[in-house]
């Protein structure tokens, strides 16, 4: 039997190609783990072959991806691992590594997660206020909540217990994510004084900007590596689904990057 002109024998439920999933998808130079790009840091070299770190992964040219914890990042400069595996990364080409590159690092993740807050401040999904917090955890109209490295174990436990409650969670231990940031680099990042916690706004049907923040969040929680954090991948988000940040310097290679 012939087969009618532009039918296909093959199933019809599309699968991702191969080639979409390698572009989603990095190694790690130093670990050669692989992972979605988005968990990664990316490294670029500046004009005259200065290694900083690119967090938002739009500087020009070639880059190099790593995925380990500041002290493993530390370790592998001190061992010379790191210019080994950059040396290669970039095919030879001469390159100058900052004694400071791992603070470079966690400073510009630091500045990445604080402008995406700024962003959704200005979209107005970002909540404020303890009082205000907890009302909206209770109702269920938050999909993220957020504290201060330096926050009050009080204050911490009465919000996460009033988000369980808004996320059908009783019972769960379900509590916010403790940030590897104070309430200064907070207030900085959001220009409103003493914030200590915050909401972003969702429900079950729409956590995209709580997706995009855990994304920020989740990049510096493991560089920083720090335990008082208590960073899993879950925490943080509801049942459905002390670094300050940078005041000025070239942290990183955004001042090589023009728009």
């Amino acid at each position: 039997m012939r087969t009618p002109p532009n039918e296909r024998l093959t199933s019809d439920i599309a699968r991702p190609s191969p080639s979409a999933k390698a572009e989603s998808e990095r190694r790690c130079i130093l670990s050669g783990e692989t992972s979605a790009r988005e968990s990664l840091v990316r490294l670029a070299i500046s004009p005259d072959g200065l290694v900083l770190p690119d967090a938002a992964a739009k500087a020009p040219g070639r880059g190099a991806w790593i995925g380990v914890t500041r002290t493993e990042l530390e370790l592998a400069l001190a061992d010379g691992h790191l210019k080994k595996a950059l040396m290669r990364a970039f095919k030879g080409a001469p390159l100058s590594i900052p004694e400071d590159l791992p603070a470079r690092v966690e400073a510009a993740l630091a500045r990445h997660l604080g402008d995406r807050l700024g962003l959704e401040l200005r979209s107005g999904n970002i909540v404020m206020g303890s009082a205000r917090i907890e009302e909206q955890a209770r109702s269920g109209r938050i999909a993220v909540l957020l504290h201060a490295s330096d926050s009050s174990e009080d204050g911490r436990r009465k919000l996460d217990q009033a988000w369980r409650v808004g996320s059908d969670a009783e019972g769960s231990g379900q509590r916010g994510q403790v940030l590897p940031l104070d309430r200064t680099a907070l207030s900085v990042a959001l220009g409103r004084d003493n914030v200590v916690h915050l909401g972003v706004a969702g429900h079950p049907g729409d956590t995209r900007a709580g997706d995009r923040v855990l994304q920020a969040v989740s990049r510096l929680v493991h560089f920083a590596g720090d335990d008082r954090t208590n960073a899993t991948k879950d925490e943080g988000r509801d049942a459905s689904g002390e670094a300050n940040l940078p005041q000025g310097g070239a942290a990183t290679i955004d001042e090589y990057v023009k728009d």
